[in-house]
């Protein structure tokens, strides 16, 4: 397969994932969450969808350099694995939160989004470490996120 298409692929399925959950997001923005308490330092919510969009963009270029890797197919295997368990884990976060109302439960299910983000980080370095580079502002914001969602669950 082309590289190119690679590519194309590797972004559109990480933007996608993140469309289809903002599908879920979005009409709960203002009715139910924007009836939380919220801490001091939440954003405004007109940042979320860029950030986001960014974050999956960038998230497909590094996919996208482990799958056109002359690493061994093994290797790059498990690296994709663990990758598309952190992508499953960032969707399904969204659901737990917005459509179903459960912070508590999603500040469990983002801790082992953050894991597997940085089981990603970690099994992407040895294949590419430019991959690997481009997680950092990803699990950074999830970083953030978890102590969004903490205090969100804590708060109401």
């Amino acid at each position: 397969m082309n590289t190119y298409i690679k590519l194309l692929i590797s972004i559109v399925v990480c933007v996608a994932v993140g469309g289809i959950s903002g599908f879920f997001t979005s009409s709960e923005i203002t009715t139910w969450y924007a009836a939380l308490n919220k801490p001091s330092f939440n954003p405004p919510n007109y940042l979320f969808a860029p950030v986001w969009t960014t974050l999956y963009v960038l998230m497909g270029i590094s996919f996208w350099l482990i799958w056109k890797s002359d690493a061994q197919l093994s290797v790059k295997n498990k690296a994709m694995f663990v990758f598309a368990i952190q992508l499953i884990l960032n969707f399904f976060w969204s659901i737990i939160f917005f459509s179903m109302h459960q912070p508590g439960y999603a500040f469990i299910e983002i801790i082992f989004l953050w894991l597997f983000i940085l089981f990603s980080i970690i099994t992407f370095y040895p294949i590419s470490k430019t991959a690997a580079y481009l997680l950092i502002p990803y699990i950074c914001w999830v970083s953030f996120a978890s102590a969004l969602n903490f205090s969100i669950w804590k708060l109401n």
